[in-house]
């Protein structure tokens, strides 16, 4: 049997309680069709104009923190100025590499966290995030 277009986008919206709406169902094809990937709102905004999909830089943000609160998506911050959005949402860390402004995936077990402190009263641990930052090795001279 042939699916539709977006129907798996489609599928994955609605399953996590999301209205597909065209700008949702056109992000969304683009972000989870392509395997796990880390992007910027900047980035998708650019693939998206090319693409044809004519969305604002709002909608992408407003999209982007909409499928993070539906565990659709992980928001790595960087840095104050550097906001990833991450399609693997399993048990995993980053490197950083930082002349490229690139994220790469580490296995979640590939990494011990030891010493975490206890939870303030109230509050339970979600997740530990750990960005691992990597310069390029300079050549001998």
């Amino acid at each position: 049997m042939h699916e539709r277009p977006f129907s798996q986008t489609l599928n994955r919206l609605r399953d996590a309680g999301l209205r597909p709406t065209r700008q949702r169902l056109a992000l969304g094809r683009l972000l989870f069709e392509g395997g796990d990937r880390h992007v910027t709102a900047e980035a998708l905004h650019d693939e998206a104009q090319k693409a044809g999909c004519g969305v604002s830089l709002a909608t992408v943000y407003n999209t982007l923190h909409q499928f993070t609160q539906a565990n659709l998506l992980r928001e790595v911050v960087v840095d104050s100025a550097r906001t990833y959005f991450d399609t693997n949402i399993g048990d995993h860390h980053h490197f950083f590499i930082e002349e490229h402004g690139t994220l790469m995936d580490i296995a979640g077990d590939c990494l011990t966290v030891a010493g975490v402190p206890d939870a303030p009263m109230g509050t339970n641990i979600d997740r530990v995030d750990v960005i691992v930052r990597l310069r390029s090795t300079p050549p001998d001279e």
